[in-house]
């Protein structure tokens, strides 16, 4: 079974995307801090973390992702920035700190599924 751990402050959000992925080879994780998501990811080693960039904490979504791919425990977890920055420079800072796609809100379920399989294969 694959894990997607989706990391966002907003539950609503979080709730979206957890029922955009839900199918019975995936179980969906959730975080609401940078903080949390460390913890989680280093327990649980998903197989996809879903980032947002901005949250509350002293860890947001740039250097959690930093972290985690500096991590030997969840170097090889898939991640996708999925949040509402959008330019040209928030896009290159995602990638930069180790994200693999960058996916800006309000986003398309279905383009956010297709990305999942993608990755996931």
């Amino acid at each position: 079974m694959k894990k997607i751990l989706v990391v966002d402050d907003m539950s609503e959000l979080r709730e979206l995307v957890a029922k955009t992925l839900a199918r019975d080879d995936c179980r969906v994780l959730e975080a609401e801090s940078g903080e949390q998501a460390l913890r989680l990811a280093r327990d649980e080693k998903p197989d996809l973390i879903m980032m947002d960039i901005m949250m509350p904490g002293t860890i947001d979504g740039l250097e959690a992702t930093r972290i985690l791919r500096n991590d030997p425990l969840t170097k090889g977890c898939k991640i996708i920035m999925l949040t509402a920055k959008g330019q040209a420079a928030d896009i290159t800072k995602g990638i930069d700190a180790g994200a693999d796609d960058y996916f800006v809100k309000p986003f398309s379920p279905l383009e956010l599924m297709r990305k999942v399989d993608e990755i996931l294969g």
